[in-house]
Order: C-alpha cells, then sequence, then structure tokens
C-alpha cells in the first residue's frame, strides 16, 4: 500500500488529503479546525486529520506533495516588479521580507512544521512540488468519470498560468498551452468583486447572486479593459488594474471608465449600478468561458469537459456552457479553488510521476466530496452534554419523520451528518435548510440565521429522479455547481406591475412553486442527491416529498457570515445558540430551540469578521 500526503497552503484555503494505492480516503481544509475562513496558515488540524483518518503516522507516509512550486511564484513576482518599475516599491518592499524569510525556502519550512506531527520523521527526501494549475487540472480529471477529457482551469493566479488547457487520457494528462499573468480572468472578476465593495476571494459569490438583480448595460466598458479573441483567449489593459504591483486591485482609470470610486461597504449601500456592474461582468465572463469551449471542442473534437480552478465555481457559466451543448459531458471539482489543489497534487504524482493506472467510476471518485470529519452517535452525545445542550435522541425512523415535519412547517433546521464535505458548498452533511415553498424563507434565512446579505439565493436540493419535472436540465449536479432554470410549469409570471421593479425590489416577489431557491431570473443552483451518495438526505427529502408533494428543499450552509462551516457537533451547537435556527439535528438527536437554556444564547453577529 502506498500513501501520499496532498498539501496546499500559504495564499488561501490551506488543505491537506490522503490517497492510499490512489484512493482518496480523506480531505480537509484547515479553517474548518481553526475557525479562521479562508485560514492560509500550514495545515496542521488538517494534516492531523487526514493521518488520523487514514490510520497513519507522518513516518509511514511514503509521499508528501505540496500544490505548487515557490521558485516559480518568486521569479514572476521579482519579474513583474521589474517590469512595472518603479511602480510597486511598497508592494515589493512588503512581500519581500515574507519570501526571503519563508515562502522561497519552503521545502525547509514544510520539513519542520511537518516533524511537529511526528518525531520520528526524519527526512525531507520525500517532499514533492507540483506545478499549480497541474494540481487543478489533476484534480478536475482523475476523480472524474471520463477516461477522455479537456481540462480547463482558470483562477487568479498560480506560478505564471492563470488559465490552461489540459488534455487526459487514462493516467496521463498534459497541460497543452497557457494563459500567463499579468492576463487573468479570475483577477478581472475579483477586480469587479473589489470594486463593488466585497472581500476578494470570499465575495466573488456576492457578486455572481447579486447580477440577476442587474442589466449588463456596462459590457462595453468591460470590454475596454479586456481584448478577447474569437477563440476566447484574452489580455487585459493594465492601466486599468493595480493588483500587478499595488494594493488595490484597481488604478483611478478604472474609475472614471465607469464613473464612480469602488463602494465602501462601511458607509455605502448597494445600488442599481452596483447591480448593473455586477450583471455586465458577469455576461462578459459567461461569454468568455463559452467561446473558450467552443474553440477547445473543435480543436480537439473531445466530448467530455473537465473544469477546475476558482472561476469553475461560477456556477452561472457552468450552467451556460452546458445548456450550450458545446460538450456531451462536464465535470467539475467540487473543490476547484485552492483547496483541492492539495488533492490534485496528490493525484498527479500518483497517476503521472508514479504512471499508476486509473480506476474510472461511472460517477466519479470524490465519494460525494463527503470525505471530512464524522462523529459516532455516542460522540455526538458526548460532546452535546458537555456544552449543557438539552436534546433528545430517536431512532433513525423517527429522526426523519420529525424532521421533515420542522421544514413542512416552514422551520429553520440545522442538519449535522455524516462527513463533512471538502469544498465551499454544504451538500446536506453540514447544511441549514428550510422550505422551499415558503415565500418568507429566502429573506428570513438570510437575515435571522445567517447574518448577510438579503439578496443572496439559496440553492435547491432535489432528488435526482425527480430533476426535470422541476428544473431545465436533466444531468447529475451533486456538487451545486451548475445553474438552471426553473421549468416554465412551475414559474409564477409577473405582473407588468411587477416588471417595472428595479433591483432588489424584486426580491419579494414570488416567482414559482418554490420562492425560496428560485432567483429573480428564475434560475436555481441545483444539487441533485441521490441515496448511493447520501442515504439519510436522500431519506429526509423523499419523507418531505411524501408530505408535501415536493421534492425539494431549501439547502444552505451551515454557518453564519464570515465563519466557516462547520466541523464538529460543538461547533453546530454554537452556531445554533447564536442564530434563530428553531431545530438542530445532529445524528439521531434532535435540540429544540425553545427547550435551550437561554442563558446560552450566543452573540454570533460579531464573532467573525465579514467576509
Amino acid at each position: 500500500m502506498i500513501s501520499i500526503l496532498g498539501i496546499s497552503a500559504f495564499y488561501h484555503d490551506s488543505a491537506a488529503c490522503v490517497l492510499k494505492d490512489g484512493e482518496i480516503v480523506a480531505a480537509a481544509q484547515e479553517e474548518r479546525f481553526t475557525r479562521k475562513k479562508h485560514d492560509p496558515n500550514y495545515p496542521k488540524n488538517a494534516i492531523n486529520f487526514v493521518l488520523d483518518y487514514s490510520n497513519l503516522k507522518l513516518s509511514e507516509v511514503d509521499h508528501i506533495v505540496f500544490f505548487e512550486k515557490p521558485f516559480l511564484k518568486f521569479e514572476r513576482l521579482l519579474e513583474t516588479y521589474v517590469g512595472f518599475a518603479p511602480r510597486g516599491f511598497v508592494s515589493f518592499a512588503k512581500a519581500m521580507p515574507i519570501w526571503i524569510k519563508e515562502k522561497l525556502f519552503q521545502k525547509n519550512l514544510l520539513f519542520n512544521k511537518l516533524k511537529e506531527h511526528d518525531k520520528n520523521y526524519k527526512s525531507d527526501k520525500n517532499i514533492f512540488f507540483s506545478d499549480h494549475h497541474l494540481s487543478h487540472a489533476a484534480s478536475a480529471f482523475f476523480p472524474s468519470p471520463f477516461e477522455e477529457a479537456i481540462i480547463l482551469t482558470a483562477d487568479g493566479v498560480g506560478e505564471w498560468a492563470t488559465t490552461t488547457v489540459g488534455v487526459g487520457k487514462n493516467n496521463h494528462l498534459e497541460i497543452k498551452k497557457e494563459i500567463h499573468f499579468p492576463h487573468s480572468l479570475g483577477l478581472l472578476y475579483s477586480a469587479f468583486t473589489y470594486y463593488t465593495g466585497f472581500k476578494v476571494n470570499s465575495g466573488e459569490y456576492k457578486l455572481m447572486g447579486l447580477a440577476p438583480y442587474g442589466k449588463p448595460i456596462y459590457e462595453e466598458q468591460v470590454k475596454q479593459l479586456i481584448d478577447i479573441k474569437e477563440d476566447g483567449t484574452f489580455r487585459l489593459d493594465q492601466k486599468y488594474f493595480n493588483y500587478a504591483t499595488g494594493l488595490t486591485m484597481t488604478s483611478n482609470k478604472f474609475d472614471i471608465l465607469f464613473g464612480q470610486k469602488p463602494r465602501d461597504p462601511k458607509n455605502e449601500k448597494i445600488s442599481q449600478f452596483h447591480m448593473d456592474i455586477a450583471a455586465s461582468i458577469q455576461k462578459v465572463t459567461e461569454e468568455i468561458m463559452i467561446k473558450l469551449s467552443k474553440a477547445l471542442r473543435k480543436e480537439y473534437n473531445i466530448k467530455n469537459l473537465c473544469l477546475a480552478g476558482g472561476v469553475a465555481l461560477n456556477c452561472v457559466a457552468n450552467g451556460k456552457i452546458l445548456e450550450e451543448k458545446i460538450f456531451d459531458n462536464i465535470w467539475i471539482q467540487p473543490a476547484a479553488g485552492d483547496a483541492g489543489g492539495s488533492l490534485g497534487a496528490a493525484l498527479a504524482l500518483w497517476h503521472i510521476e508514479h504512471g499508476n493506472i486509473r480506476k474510472i467510476n461511472p460517477l466519479d471518485n470524490m465519494k460525494g466530496s463527503y470525505l471530512g470529519t464524522e462523529f459516532s452517535q455516542l460522540q455526538i452525545e458526548e460532546e452535546l452534554k458537555s456544552v449543557g445542550a438539552n436534546f433528545e435522541t430517536f431512532d433513525y425512523r423517527n429522526m426523519i419523520d420529525k424532521t421533515s415535519d420542522y421544514l413542512s412547517n416552514e422551520k429553520a433546521v440545522g442538519w449535522f451528518q455524516g462527513r463533512m464535505e471538502f469544498g465551499p458548498r454544504a451538500l446536506g452533511s453540514r447544511s441549514i435548510l428550510g422550505d422551499p415553498r415558503s415565500d418568507k424563507m429566502q429573506r428570513n434565512l438570510n437575515l435571522k440565521v445567517k447574518y448577510r446579505e438579503s439578496f443572496r439565493p439559496f440553492a435547491p436540493s432535489v432528488l435526482r429522479e425527480d430533476l426535470s419535472n422541476w428544473f431545465d436540465i436533466n444531468v447529475d449536479s451533486p456538487y451545486m455547481l451548475l445553474v438552471a432554470n426553473i421549468n416554465p410549469e412551475k414559474k409564477i409570471e409577473m405582473s407588468d406591475e411587477q416588471k417595472k421593479l428595479f433591483g432588489i425590489e424584486k426580491l419579494n416577489v414570488k416567482r414559482s412553486e418554490i420562492p425560496a431557491v428560485t432567483h429573480v431570473d428564475y434560475s436555481a443552483r441545483v444539487q441533485t442527491v441521490s441515496k448511493n451518495t447520501n442515504n439519510r438526505y436522500y431519506d429526509l427529502i423523499l419523507k418531505f416529498k411524501e408530505k408535501t408533494g415536493c421534492p425539494v428543499i431549501v439547502n444552505t450552509s451551515f454557518n453564519v457570515r464570515g465563519e466557516p462551516i462547520v466541523n464538529t457537533p460543538i461547533d453546530a451547537f454554537n452556531c445554533f445558540m447564536g442564530t434563530e435556527l428553531d431545530y438542530l439535528v445532529i445524528g439521531n438527536c434532535i435540540l429544540d430551540k425553545k427547550k435551550q437554556n437561554p442563558m446560552q444564547k450566543k452573540d454570533y453577529k460579531s464573532k467573525f469578521e465579514l467576509d
């Protein structure tokens, strides 16, 4: 048995994973343990977890691989600063001490950190380094259900590459071409995230969610920033940006082009202008991804597409690629961002470097992305008792029955079951659930439970067999990475008066039979649920369907704004007591908010730094 430990760290979303003979055994992000969102630090806790879950000591691990090459990244930084000199000296002066002290000699840093896990770990000869975008590509292709595929990766920047195209066949993967920094679709999108007053590297979801409230009236201005070729390749005009050497994303020329300064979230509310800006950058992003996809299908004549990198989390763009029927099949890595780089680096070492054969699963090899921590019923009860929680324990059938009753009565339920998800999406293991038929649920969950902006949409979890009865899509979407429209017969058309509404006023218009998961443009970020990937979640939705006729429930991540998704039963209890959740269901334990000690209520709004 050969074991590989994969690590991503030091930029954002640090993570670790373990493979045994090429099989993914465990994977987790450091943020879930430290409770610091997007934690970039060395993933000590995540490594401890994946080793423990795999019954391995570090000294027993055969190979350790880091997700990128620090020397190449340093080369890019130096060349960028030289190329833009004398601009950017302040940024350069801030970055260099950290690089010279730590990052440049990362093998030594890693070795010293790794020794802390196991005193018998003696040599750094088993530490290897992957390439950032190769790690992304490997994470997308090797777990996919395809024997052969084109792999498209796009993010902010790795070492030099920002966008790559690879071709995978069996256990081979080769990067065919790249677009290099500073020309980056991820950084373009992040520039608009910054401009509209959201936090870069975490607010991109908000920009995407805001877009349907606006109209793409600034599309032509966006296209002044970026020269898009017919095949989807592009170049950014650097005079509008400041990210290459500065401390902000955009320049004064950017502000002049769009007519306003970047929004200050502390003092300025989101306006129709920001909604229109969001709609405009989203439309251009979709256009680039579609052009790239069409050109790649034509050039390589391969019917399958795999996606990874931060841009692959833009589920609206993914849905458009699917809608255009460019490829027969699409598979997207659920941990598409840097966290997934830990997994991709390990898979690249196993298949590409060592030449090991690939066992292709017709579903995929990600195990539903349920790769994190899990707790036995005994552990759950012990943790709940340790914090003074008041709970009742039921048999499985009664637990499912009671939870479905709560949902059908419009109660907000915290749901904690099985292994934690790997990646940014809650997929029915660490989720907050609600009734999608309620026209108040979206607003209430956003404002009273998640403590976040009211415009942000929620995802529907739907039984796979009922998918095409409710949504205009008929492919598996287990990772909530595809957006599709609500079927016409489920829609409620807007009146002439309602059609005159602008921006956030559209939020309270009931648009379908499941308004809580229907965005203002009649779209939804769909998660399909199958019995073979998440039995408990499937049984709950099935029971809800038996009682209501609706095979869909609201699913959002179990956390508040600015907090990582809950990891332990104690995390779940703290979140439960710090929000207006009505019930908490952990394993077979059910907690009723009304029966808890009111002295245990938490001040959760101010606990986490807002993202």
